[in-house]
């Protein structure tokens, strides 16, 4: 398992969800078009999924495509739309062979066809594989997500089949979209921007936050590592005092 110098092997954290912002930009100082910057912002999507699969990270969870994404230019959606697909198609046989589970979160149903296909399609063919789990959020929005899970069991709850009384975080969770995955240990955002845009706003609750200047077409194996080892530097207390932590530990 390939680490940084800096980590003592084994210290990735579980789950790692990635914000891939900057790809407007980094096309702007080009002055090239804002499509170019996806382009090569793809590459740096493989960048992150090998890097973190080969330093042992369990789950990676990438923003790939916001719900409030449909708002941008027609040409930019249609791009990204366009290199989502490729990505599943031109990624699958990899995946598989290095036994990396695909799931997806967000509305699929919004997808265009080949989109949408292409996606079901590595879902389905990585669907046996026992390794890293690799969820893509695509039509994806944390809010609109717990409206949609509070919806299921409101109806749920009309038709008597759950008691109010018994909803609670564990329930709620079942009903996400994100619901069988755990909860990032570290969130990365690059571009420069700290906020978290619609990303997780549940299961981030006690997230670790990483944020970096360096725009998404430019993220590499070092810059994750710069995380990671960010990471490795903090005390996780979930509410706790840092004196009860280092007690437990010992």
């Amino acid at each position: 398992m390939k680490t940084s110098p800096s980590l003592p092997p084994g210290a990735a954290p579980a789950h790692i969800a990635i914000i891939l912002d900057g790809n407007g930009r980094w096309a702007t100082q080009r002055t090239l078009p804002r499509t170019a910057g996806h382009e090569h912002g793809s590459k740096a999507v493989r960048t992150a999924v090998y890097g973190c699969n080969s330093r042992g990270v369990k789950t990676l969870t990438l923003y790939a495509f916001s719900a409030a994404n449909w708002s941008r230019p027609k040409q930019e959606v249609e791009t990204l739309m366009r290199l989502c697909a490729e990505f599943a198609e031109n990624e699958l046989e990899e995946l598989v062979r290095r036994n990396v589970h695909v799931s997806v979160i967000g509305d699929i149903d919004e997808l265009p066809t080949r989109t949408r296909r292409a996606t079901e399609q590595l879902v389905e063919a990585t669907r046996d594989c026992t390794g890293m789990t690799l969820a893509l959020a695509l039509s994806y929005g944390g809010r609109q997500d717990m409206v949609s899970a509070i919806r299921q069991i409101a109806i749920r709850a009309r038709a008597g089949l759950v008691i109010p009384e018994e909803v609670n975080e564990t329930s709620l969770r079942a009903y996400l979209s994100t619901g069988k995955l755990p909860d990032p240990d570290l969130v990365i955002r690059t571009g420069g921007e700290r906020r978290l845009s619609d990303f997780l706003l549940f299961e981030c609750a006690y997230a670790e936050l990483f944020f970096t200047e360096t725009l998404w077409p430019d993220f590499t194996e070092e810059t994750l590592d710069e995380a990671i080892a960010a990471f490795c530097r903090r005390q996780r207390r979930f509410g706790k005092t840092g004196d009860q932590v280092v007690s437990e530990a010992i």
